[in-house]
C-alpha cells in the first residue's frame, strides 16, 4: 500500500486565527488598507461604519476650500492689480473604529466665489470629518487698490491657521501685487494648499487665474482699463482610507 504524505503548514498567529467553524481567517485589524473613499463635490455627506463590518480603523484627510480672487476695473489708461486668494488648510487623523460614532458627518468645503468687477473674492469653505479632523478654507482676496497710474503695492492674503486633527497645517498665503504704472503691473499668485496649487500671477490684463488640484487659492485679476472678474478658489476634498 502506498503511503500518502500529508503536508504540514505553520501559520503565523500574529495575523491568522481559526474561527468556530474551523476556517482560517485573518485577525481583525491585520488586513491593511482595503478601500479608499473620495468626497470631491462640495456638500454634506454621511459615513456609517456599519457599512463596513470588517472595519478596524480609518485615516481621514480633509482639505479646506481655497479663497476666490477679487475682480478689477481700472479707469481708461490706468491700472488695478489684485492679490491672490489664500489656500485652504489641511488636517489628518487616524481613528480606531471604536472611537467612531454610528454616523459621522463629512463636510466638503466649496472654493471661495469669484469677485465681481471691483469686488472681493469669497472665502473657501471648511472641510471636516466629524470632530476628528477640521480644516478651514482660505480667505478671498480684497479689492483694496483704487484705479491709478502711480506705483503702488497690495498686500497678500493671509492663509488660515491649522485646524484640528492629529496632524494639521494652515493654508498658503495669497501673493501680493504691484502696480508700476498705468500700463505695467503684476497681480498676486494664489496660495498653495497641501493638496493643490494656487493660480499664477499675471502681468497681462485679464480675469483671475484658476488654481489646480484641491484647495488652492485663485490668482488675482489685473486691469489696464477694462473690466475683469476674479475667479473661484479650488474646492476642498475629504479622503477616507479604510483599514481592516
Amino acid at each position: 500500500m502506498q503511503e500518502i504524505a500529508v503536508a504540514s503548514v505553520c501559520v503565523c498567529s500574529d495575523y491568522f486565527q481559526v474561527n468556530d467553524d474551523g476556517e482560517l481567517c485573518l485577525k481583525p485589524g491585520k488586513m491593511g488598507l482595503r478601500q479608499t473613499l473620495f468626497f470631491k463635490e462640495p456638500g454634506v455627506f454621511q459615513f456609517e461604519k456599519s457599512d463596513y463590518p470588517w472595519l478596524a480603523r480609518v485615516q481621514v484627510q480633509v482639505q479646506g476650500g481655497g479663497g476666490g480672487s477679487a475682480g478689477a476695473d481700472a479707469a481708461s489708461n490706468q491700472a488695478i492689480v489684485r492679490a491672490g486668494g489664500a489656500g485652504g488648510g489641511w488636517s489628518q487623523s487616524l481613528i480606531a473604529v471604536s472611537a467612531l460614532g454610528t454616523v459621522e458627518t463629512i463636510v466638503v468645503g466649496a472654493g471661495g466665489t469669484a469677485g465681481g468687477v471691483n469686488g472681493a473674492g469669497g472665502t473657501g469653505g471648511t472641510s471636516s470629518f466629524g470632530g476628528f479632523a477640521v480644516a478651514a478654507g482660505g480667505e478671498g482676496s480684497s479689492a483694496a487698490q483704487s484705479s491709478g497710474t502711480t506705483s503702488d503695492g497690495v498686500s497678500g492674503t493671509a492663509g488660515p491657521f491649522a485646524g484640528s486633527g492629529q496632524y494639521a497645517s494652515g493654508g498658503g498665503a495669497g501673493g501680493g501685487g504691484i502696480r508700476l504704472s498705468g500700463t505695467n503691473g503684476i497681480s498676486g499668485a494664489g496660495g498653495d494648499s497641501r493638496l493643490g496649487l494656487g493660480g499664477f500671477p499675471r502681468a497681462s490684463d485679464g480675469v483671475g487665474t484658476a488654481p489646480r488640484g484641491y484647495g488652492g487659492g485663485a490668482g488675482g485679476a489685473l486691469s489696464y482699463g477694462d473690466a475683469f472678474t476674479g475667479i473661484e478658489g479650488g474646492s476642498g476634498i475629504v479622503i477616507i482610507d479604510l483599514f481592516g
